[in-house]
């Protein structure tokens, strides 16, 4: 008895001896995170032109000056919202035929890049990386590359949004493909069923309902992204704001308009992709 308690205390010894380097090695780690911010800021404080501190005092001008010109116009505001309805559709549809065309892509690159799947498994890895740079670019990167070589519209914010959810949604669909249960694809491969066929029928039943929830998760996020890519000329929404923005006050009415047409639209696709998303996952359980 004796000895079992002298192991007992020196396990709790070493446990508590394990517990305060860890306290210590998190403080250290802390400490030196808060130090690379505080000089992080001030050489970004150094560099910028008109100075961090100096503009905190203004931060909130440009709100109070549109909130304020949207007040004073707001009978105008309706006709603002059928005009601006249309890009507003077209920044929709971009994102919807990105959302498709990646997920597609994406489902591809899974396949191709998960375990056990693979109808290449020595380019697993090759598969992997790919998805890893699709998603490393970020869209507007390459957007700005389509553009120069295709010009403006709607064309390169599709394509460039479509590759970057491949990337992403490649990941996700990867690691819900590794948790499908390989027994149906072995029974296909023992009559005889091809590559796809095994995929189609063994795989896909199995992992379709979260295929379709990242899916429509994705949707949400890329009609942000092609607002965002208007900015640079892209088409949609975004490229009304921006026009409506660079002119100023005169013109905040019809860039409040837009925001609000902007806000209703993902409150509502948020709604109803978190509908069918929850009744997709209660389906499956």
């Amino acid at each position: 008895m004796a000895e079992l308690a002298m192991n007992g205390r020196d396990i709790r010894a070493d446990y508590m001896a394990l517990t305060q380097r860890r306290r210590i090695y998190s403080g250290l780690l802390l400490l030196v995170f808060v130090l690379m911010m505080i000089t992080a800021f001030d050489t970004l404080e150094a560099r910028n032109a008109g100075g961090f501190l100096n503009g905190l005092s203004r931060v909130f001008e440009f709100p109070a000056g549109l909130i304020a010109e949207a007040w004073a116009k707001a009978d105008r505001l309706p006709a603002h919202f059928v005009t601006y309805f249309p890009s507003l559709i077209e920044t929709i549809n971009i994102a919807a035929a990105s959302t498709i065309f990646g997920a597609l892509l994406g489902t591809l690159f899974a396949l191709l890049a998960t375990r056990g799947l693979a109808l290449w498994p020595r380019a697993t890895p090759v598969f992997r990386r790919l998805m890893d740079i699709l998603r490393a670019i970020p869209e507007i990167v390459i957007a700005l590359v389509l553009i120069f070589i295709l010009g403006g519209g709607p064309v390169p914010a599709m394509v460039a949004i479509a590759l970057h959810t491949a990337g992403a949604l490649g990941k996700l669909f990867s690691e819900v493909a590794e948790n499908a249960d390989l027994k149906p694809v072995e029974g296909l491969a023992s009559v005889g069923a091809n590559w796809a066929q095994r995929m189609w029928f063994g795989v896909m039943p199995q992992v379709a309902p979260n295929f379709l929830s990242y899916a429509m998760m994705r949707f949400e996020i890329n009609i942000r992204a092609s607002a965002i890519l208007g900015f640079v000329g892209a088409g949609g929404i975004g490229y009304d704001l921006r026009n409506a923005m660079t002119w100023g006050p005169g013109r905040f009415d019809q860039a409040a308009a837009i925001f609000l047409l902007l806000f209703v639209t993902i409150v509502v696709v948020d709604q109803i992709s978190s509908h069918y998303r929850n009744k997709l996952a209660s389906a499956e359980h």
